[in-house]
């Protein structure tokens, strides 16, 4: 409860003075926090730490509340764990404790994992949980050299160079199911409605979150490859659409798929690479011709050689020749890229073309 408060202090601080910084906070309230609450100076700082970081993450947008019942983080100096005894920093001293570990968690402190200097104390139940953070570089890559692309779209959530297509008709499901009865009820008004629509935007959030995590997982769980290739799509918000596309890229999650199949592909050994996003929709990815007018909705058609594909799978393999192509991919996104629209690309496809009769 006291470190709830004082993170919502410092919330509330952040915003009175629109400032983030940690050293301005400290010289202008820490004789002022030390009094108005019953709290070690470490555990103070670590609420002060927490609360301006959630406020410069926000933008100082919105104030960010803590719950009374929300979890405690910890530092090298309120924590301590030898063997399997935790030592924890509270409001009067500190806290000893034999921690019971599961056959799973006991991987976790071998040689091959580092723990971190941050943990988190929360409460379920009755019952207290302390979280330890753990890091390795032990993975190494995998001994496969197989590159797949990944084109992300709207329709089909993602498409592999393999001709693989995940598609997002339970997503878009889903969003249009919530976007008719989030009209609906703030049209009603009434404070019931603005409480069920509270709950919506939660339902909504776990059944995407849900969504993209069992795409990563199959993702990852492909054993042939070595590594995934994007395209950079930083970008993409920023540039102006019409109303309606501009209400569909604000609910794509791109960055949010991307974020998961990183810290995923990190942890099993798979490499993550980008690429420039210019054209991979317009190049023929058996010729290398550049042709806006040969994409028709789903269906991409060369005028040159005949290929007829589906467009995302195309759009697929040029990114992931594009990763090849480039002399030295580590170095720079814009190297292999195509910067005039009316010529041929050097891109040319490993694969055979799929031409029509």
């Amino acid at each position: 409860m006291s470190f709830a408060n004082v993170f919502n202090f410092y919330a509330n601080w952040s915003n009175t003075n629109s400032s983030t910084s940690k050293i301005k906070a400290h010289k202008e309230t820490y004789s002022q926090s030390k009094q108005l609450f019953d709290l070690p100076s470490a555990l103070i700082q670590s609420a002060r730490d927490m609360a301006l970081e959630a406020c410069k993450n926000k933008k100082r947008k919105i104030i960010p509340n803590k719950k009374q019942t929300s979890s405690i983080r910890y530092d090298q100096r309120t924590f301590t764990l030898r063997g399997e005894q935790l030592t924890i920093s509270s409001v009067n001293n500190r806290i000893k404790t034999i921690i019971k570990l599961s056959d799973y968690s006991k991987v976790f402190f071998s040689n091959n994992w580092k723990l971190l200097k941050t943990g988190y104390l929360s409460a379920k139940g009755n019952n207290l949980y302390f979280t330890f953070l753990f890091e390795s570089d032990a993975f190494g890559n995998r001994e496969t050299n197989k590159i797949i692309g990944l084109d992300r779209g709207i329709i089909n959530t993602i498409t592999t160079s393999e001709g693989e297509l995940f598609s997002g008709k339970a997503l878009r499901k889903n969003k249009r199911k919530h976007l008719y009865l989030k009209r609906k009820l703030q049209a009603k008004g009434t404070r019931s409605a603005k409480k069920l629509l509270k709950r919506l935007s939660g339902k909504e959030k776990r059944f995407s979150y849900n969504f993209l995590h069992s795409l990563t997982k199959k993702l990852i769980n492909n054993p042939n490859v070595s590594t995934y290739v994007l395209e950079n799509l930083t970008k993409i918000k920023s540039k102006a659409y019409n109303k309606k596309s501009n209400k569909i890229v604000s609910n794509w999650g791109f960055k949010q798929f991307e974020t998961m199949l990183e810290y995923k592909a990190e942890a099993n050994g798979i490499t993550i690479k980008f690429v420039d996003a210019r054209f991979t929709s317009q190049i023929c990815s058996c010729c290398g011709l550049i042709d806006k007018q040969a994409r028709n909705k789903g269906i991409y058609s060369c005028t040159r050689c005949k290929l007829i594909i589906n467009a995302d799978i195309n759009a697929a393999i040029n990114i992931r020749n594009r990763y090849i192509a480039q002399p030295f991919p580590n170095k720079t996104l814009e190297q292999g890229a195509v910067n005039h629209p009316n010529v041929e690309s050097n891109f040319t496809s490993s694969q055979p073309c799929a031409v029509s009769s």
